[in-house]
C-alpha cells in the first residue's frame, strides 16, 4: 500500500494582488506579499489492520448520520482513495456535511473550518485510529443521545417501523376496540413499559400516553387526540431525518461552549440559561412563527434596554400597522405610536415605552444581522400555551425581570429590587452588562432525555426535512468527488 504526501493550505508560494488608488498607480512600488510555504503533511503506511478500520468505519454511513441508509455493498477501497475518504468523512462529522451554498442565510450558525490531515497522520504513525474516530464527533452529551438514539431508530426502521393509527375520536379512558390496540402497539415500539395486550383503555395506558405527550412537547392530558394521534402517526424515516439534521446542528457549534450562556431553543420556545455548563434557570418564550422564523444564531448580550421604545421594523409596519391605521383612523394613536418623519422624506413608526408597548419593560441587546433580540411583552396569555410559535422573529421572555437580575447580578448598582425601581421610574435607560454573556438561538426537534428516551418537536419551519435532505445530497456528491475535491494524495512508492 501507498503512503501519501498531503500539501497542507498554501503549500506553494503565491503572490497577493493588490487594489492602488488611481492616482498611485505610477508612484508608489508594489512588493508582492508571499505566503510562507509549509512543510508537506507526510501520512505514513497504512497496515493491514489499520486499513480495516477504516474500512469498517466508512462501511456505516448511516451510523453517524450522514444517510439515513448505507448504500448497497460496493468494491473494496484501499491506497490513496481509503485515505481520502477516511479524511473527508472526518470533516463530515467533526464540522458537518454541508457546504457553504447549502446553508441558508438565516442559518447563520457556521463551523470553524476543520483540517484532519495532521491529526489523521499522527494517528496512523502512532496506531490510534480507534481513539482518532472516537473524537471525531462533538464532545457533548447531547449529540451523543441523538447517536444513540438514531442507533435505535434506525433498529426500528429495520424491524418494520411502526403502523399508523387509524382517524377517529380521541382515545380515552374507557374506549375499546381495534384503535386501543393499535395506540397500545404504536406506543410499545418506543415505551417499554407498555402493555400491548388489551382493547380497553385503563390508567396504565393513560400514563403511557401522557408519557408520549411529553416526549413530544404536547399538553399531557392522558388523552389521544387528534394531535397525539398525528405526533405517533410521523413515520420513522422522518424521526431519523429529524435526529440527523440535529447531530448536525451540533457539528455547526464550537468544540467548547462558553460556561456561562443563554440558550433559545427556537423550536420548543424555550429559554435556558447556563452557570458552569449547568443549567440554573429556565423558562417558556415565545418564537418566530412560520414565515417570520427565528435564525440560528450566536451572539453576546451586551446591554439592556429598560422602558424601550419600538423602533417598528418597516415590514411590520408595511404589513400590518399602516393597513390598520387605513381601516381605522386613529389606530396608530390610540396604541402610543408616533409617525417619525414626512411622506417625502420617508416615515417609520416607533411606539414609546410603557406598559402597553410590545417590547414591555426590557430588552436584552446583542449584534446580528436579523434586527432580533430577547424582550417582555404585555401579551402574556400566548406562555400558557404548548404551541408558542407566534413572534415575528424575536423571542419573548416569560420572565424577562428574572433574567435581566441574572445577567446583573454582579454589578453591585443593580442589586437586589433596582431593576424593578428602575422600570417603575418610567424613563428609557441602557445598561451594559458588567460582562457579556453569550446567547445561541438553536433549533432543536430532537433530544435525549437523561434516561436515554428520545424526544421529539414539531418542525415548524421545514427545516428537517431540508437538512436531512442537504446531508445526504452532500455526502453523494462527495462520494464521486473524494479523491480530488478537498486535498491532493499522491501515492509513494515503497
Amino acid at each position: 500500500m501507498a503512503s501519501a504526501v498531503l500539501g497542507s493550505a498554501g503549500a506553494t508560494a503565491q503572490t497577493a494582488p493588490v487594489n492602488l488608488l488611481p492616482d498611485m498607480a505610477k508612484t508608489v512600488p508594489v512588493k508582492p506579499t508571499v505566503v510562507p510555504t509549509l512543510p508537506p503533511i507526510v501520512i505514513p503506511r497504512l497496515s493491514a489492520a489499520q486499513e480495516s478500520t477504516l474500512a469498517n468505519w466508512l462501511a456505516d454511513v448511516a451510523a453517524p448520520g450522514l444517510a439515513r441508509e448505507n448504500p448497497d455493498a460496493s468494491a473494496v477501497v484501499t491506497g490513496d482513495k481509503l485515505i481520502a475518504e477516511a479524511l473527508d468523512r472526518a470533516r463530515a462529522i467533526h464540522a458537518g456535511r454541508l457546504d457553504d451554498s447549502d446553508f441558508l442565510t438565516i442559518w447563520a450558525l457556521r463551523p470553524a473550518p476543520y483540517d484532519p490531515t495532521r491529526s489523521f497522520a499522527d494517528a496512523v504513525a502512532g496506531n490510534r485510529l480507534q481513539s482518532w474516530i472516537a473524537n471525531l464527533a462533538p464532545p457533548y452529551s447531547g449529540y451523543d443521545g441523538l447517536r444513540r438514539g438514531l442507533v435505535n431508530y434506525r433498529a426500528i426502521k429495520e424491524n418494520g417501523g411502526w403502523r399508523a393509527i387509524p382517524d377517529g375520536p380521541p382515545i380515552a379512558m374507557g374506549s375499546t376496540g381495534a384503535r386501543v390496540v393499535a395506540l397500545r402497539q404504536r406506543l410499545a415500539i418506543e415505551d417499554r413499559d407498555v402493555v400491548t395486550r388489551g382493547a380497553t383503555f385503563d390508567a396504565p395506558l393513560r400514563d403511557a400516553v401522557q408519557r408520549a405527550q411529553r416526549r413530544y412537547g404536547l399538553n399531557p392530558t392522558g388523552s389521544a387526540g387528534p394531535e397525539t394521534i398525528a405526533a405517533l402517526n410521523v413515520n420513522v424515516d422522518d424521526r431519523i431525518g429529524s435526529i440527523m439534521a440535529n447531530m448536525e446542528r451540533w457539528r455547526w457549534l464550537p468544540a467548547e461552549l462558553p460556561n456561562h450562556r443563554i440558550q433559545v431553543n427556537i423550536a420548543a420556545a424555550v429559554l435556558t440559561v447556563f452557570e458552569g455548563d449547568r443549567p440554573v434557570a429556565s423558562m417558556r418564550a415565545v418564537t418566530g412563527r412560520p414565515g417570520d422564523e427565528t435564525p440560528m444564531l450566536q451572539s453576546n448580550i451586551h446591554s439592556i434596554v429598560i422602558n424601550p421604545p419600538w423602533n417598528v421594523p418597516t415590514s411590520i409596519a408595511t404589513r400590518e400597522l399602516w393597513p390598520k391605521e387605513r381601516a381605522h383612523k386613529g389606530y396608530l394613536a390610540a396604541h402610543d405610536f408616533k409617525v417619525i418623519g414626512t411622506p417625502d422624506t420617508g416615515q417609520r413608526l416607533q411606539q414609546k415605552a410603557g406598559p402597553t408597548s410590545a417590547l414591555g419593560r426590557l430588552k436584552f441587546d446583542f449584534d446580528n444581522p436579523f434586527s432580533v433580540y430577547l424582550h417582555d411583552t404585555p401579551s402574556r396569555a400566548k406562555f400558557s400555551s404548548y404551541s408558542r410559535l407566534a413572534s415575528h422573529g424575536c423571542v419573548r421572555l416569560e420572565k424577562p425581570l428574572d433574567l435581566a437580575e441574572l445577567v446583573l447580578k454582579d454589578d453591585p448598582k443593580w442589586s437586589g429590587d433596582a431593576v424593578q425601581a428602575a422600570i417603575d421610574a418610567g424613563p428609557t435607560q441602557r445598561v451594559a452588562l458588567p460582562q457579556q454573556v453569550a446567547v445561541y438561538l438553536l433549533y432543536w426537534t430532537a433530544f435525549a432525555s437523561g434516561n436515554g428516551q428520545m424526544n421529539f418537536r414539531d418542525d415548524p419551519y421545514g427545516w428537517d426535512k431540508l437538512l436531512a435532505s442537504k446531508i445526504e445530497a452532500s455526502t453523494k456528491r462527495a462520494a464521486i468527488t473524494v479523491a480530488v475535491r478537498n486535498v491532493t494524495v499522491q501515492g509513494v512508492r515503497q
